[in-house]
């Protein structure tokens, strides 16, 4: 099985993962644990990376890493983890990261499948003090695995855990690759999964839903060599309940959405009881979309004000239903997966 290649988080603030933690989990840890970032093959058994240290970021492949394209990805990601390098926190902060390079391994044989699926989302992202940093990441994959359930030859595959992000690092535990760098890792991966499964069609999706992040993913999918694929943003179905409500990260769709998946995903230390202090150091939306063309301005602001992370309305969990959501999500999904194999 494809899913005994990596993991995705089942219970919050436990484990070696780092993304499983949330951001206030992982300042207390900051300074007192060992973190390793993998670069490994597919066929890496999971097993062996969660022994390489206390805390391990998801890995980068080799099989994904064009010729420089590995120099760079670490450059930057050294840049943002576990502070931002413009920050006040990161010129505090005494943290290296431990870069462990794995032999190649060959992966798996697996039956080729109709349509391959996995996400590129952003799982190191900092989604506030009672959700995981791979909230993205754990939504796409709820969705994929129930289609996965109910249409033969759709088969899940591993996650692409780094994108383009901007509103995590001013508050830390988040990475952002880029969009260029982005486009080109999701290109090396399309093909190194593509070269491993030989599917007939690719489908990926994100719930991360930058525009810049979607059309970077659009760009690396083109450049690859996969013929057939389709992208979707999963919450574009959901913009009534988010956006439009100013419920954009961390808030209350995504706190509903990801209890729904699972009640251990939440850190209970936090939601529901102290829902009050979260919606006081919540950023509303339209200062984020203000800050956001300057990141320097948009650091000093969250390092001069209380701030937990949250952007958007956590209060607005108690106006939405997660299963209608989820239903939406699904439904968006099997009739693009529908198409796609219609035209195989």
């Amino acid at each position: 099985m494809i899913h005994d290649c990596f993991r995705i988080p089942t219970r919050v603030n436990t484990g070696p993962w780092l993304t499983t933690y949330t951001l206030n989990r992982l300042l207390d840890r900051m300074g007192n644990e060992r973190i390793a970032l993998p670069i490994c093959s597919l066929g890496t058994p999971v097993e062996e990376l969660e022994e390489l240290a206390p805390l391990v970021l998801p890995p980068l492949y080799h099989e994904a890493l064009a010729e420089d394209l590995e120099a760079a990805l670490l450059e930057r990601i050294e840049q943002c983890f576990p502070f931002y390098q413009a920050s006040q926190a990161a010129s505090e902060s005494p943290l290296e990261l431990n870069v462990v390079r794995l032999p190649r391994r060959t992966p798996p044989a697996l039956d080729s499948p109709k349509v391959l699926a996995f996400s590129v989302d952003t799982a190191v992202e900092e989604h506030g003090p009672h959700l995981p940093l791979a909230t993205d990441t754990i939504q796409s994959y709820a969705v994929l695995d129930r289609l996965a359930e109910s249409i033969d030859g759709f088969v899940v595959g591993p996650p692409v855990d780094y994108g383009h992000l901007t509103w995590g690092l001013p508050f830390g535990m988040s990475i952002d690759i880029t969009p260029p760098l982005l486009s080109q890792y999701v290109t090396g991966f399309a093909n190194a999964v593509g070269e491993w499964l030989s599917p007939d069609a690719m489908y990926v999706v994100d719930v991360h839903g930058s525009p810049v992040h979607r059309a970077a993913i659009e760009e690396g999918l083109k450049n690859s060599r996969c013929d057939r694929w389709a992208f979707r943003w999963l919450h574009e179905p959901l913009v009534p309940f988010a956006g439009d409500r100013g419920d954009q990260h961390a808030g209350g769709v995504e706190t509903s959405l990801i209890e729904h998946i699972g009640k251990d995903l939440v850190d209970n230390r936090w939601w529901p009881d102290r829902a009050d202090e979260l919606t006081r150091k919540q950023m509303d939306l339209k200062t984020a979309v203000e800050l956001t063309p300057d990141l320097p301005h948009f650091i000093d602001y969250v390092e001069s004000h209380d701030m937990n992370g949250i952007v958007g309305d956590i209060q607005n969990y108690f106006a939405v239903d997660a299963q209608a959501m989820m239903d939406l999500m699904l439904s968006r999904a099997r009739e693009d997966v529908a198409e796609l194999c219609g035209s195989i």
